[in-house]
């Protein structure tokens, strides 16, 4: 398999580029920044937007490597669950910064540090302004691409972890008092690690064959047995390739008297139309055909 044909994912490979180009730019700024004023906000923000840039560099080698024509001959189905495994690592950043952010805070509970908060209001405005922008850039293909997904929700996470910043930053200068400081980065963790756990489902139904989210196995059953001269539908299986690539196989049994062509040519209408389903193997078999019965799962 070769080219982008179908493929979500690569049709939004330069919405990533531009994404991962102003998100790293502004790392090494909210990274320096974190460390002169002291906060820990700046610096739980500034680790999650290091989790961006390498959640980003991952699902632009992956869009990379889904495209790229195999030249072994053994990737029957591409490399396009590469993004899958982007996603997946997006998801394990997440979990790891959030992580760090939360023992990090337990560890300042009682501390009286001191905070600039200055740098924290500017800083943190700045990079609400490039999450901004890089959400508007993400959010086109999010709902077409779960790579493209991994790194809208990255951004996600980040803006509002900007807003945490600029609440922690007005709330240091106007009382004094560090614990706004802990606390909002305490908030950061939970909605960091809430949207880790909500994309790594979606990852793990694709990783485990599940059947997709819109499209039931009963649904697709029933439409394939009416298809005219299909007396039985069995060994039907469905699941996602990748984002925006479903596919389906299945044994279709048909009467004496049924015309295998009709029979076929009228599945795979049904399964493109019905079900937005491209690639579909489906086997017609005469209902005399009893070889199935030796299928032991």
């Amino acid at each position: 398999m070769s080219g982008n044909h179908g493929h979500a994912g690569g049709a939004h490979r330069w919405r990533l580029r531009l994404a991962f180009v102003l998100v790293a730019g502004y790392f090494v700024v909210e990274l320096v920044a974190g460390l002169i004023s002291g906060s820990l906000a700046l610096l739980s923000d500034a680790g999650h937007m290091a989790a961006d840039v390498v959640a980003l560099g991952a699902a632009l080698v992956a869009t990379r490597i889904a495209t790229r024509p195999d030249s072994t001959g053994r990737r029957t189905f591409g490399s396009y669950r590469a993004e899958v495994f982007a996603s997946g690592l997006a998801v394990l950043l997440m979990l790891g910064v959030s992580v760090y952010i939360t023992v990090e805070a337990i560890g300042r509970i009682g501390d009286d540090a001191e905070i600039a908060s200055g740098p924290m209001l500017v800083v943190g405005a700045i990079g609400l302004l490039i999450n901004l922008i890089a959400l508007f850039l993400l959010r086109g293909g999010a709902s077409e691409s779960l790579n493209v997904k991994g790194a809208y929700l990255e951004v996600v996470a980040d803006t509002v972890g900007s807003i945490g910043v600029i609440v922690a930053g007005v709330m240091v200068a106007a009382t004094g008092n560090a614990w706004w400081d802990t606390g909002i980065a305490l908030a950061i963790a939970v909605f960091v690690a809430v949207r880790a756990v909500m994309l790594g489902r979606e990852v793990l139904t694709v990783l485990g064959q599940h059947a997709p989210a819109d499209m039931a196995p009963d649904d697709v059953e029933q439409a394939l047995a009416a298809v005219p001269g299909v007396t039985n539908v069995h060994d039907l299986h469905v699941w996602t390739l990748t984002s925006g690539m479903n596919v389906a196989t299945a044994h279709l049994m048909t009467n004496r008297d049924a015309d295998a062509h009709a029979v076929l040519d009228g599945a795979r209408t049904v399964m493109r139309t019905n079900f937005g389903v491209e690639h579909a193997t489906l086997q017609v078999e005469p209902d005399t055909h009893t070889g199935c019965k030796e299928v032991t799962w």
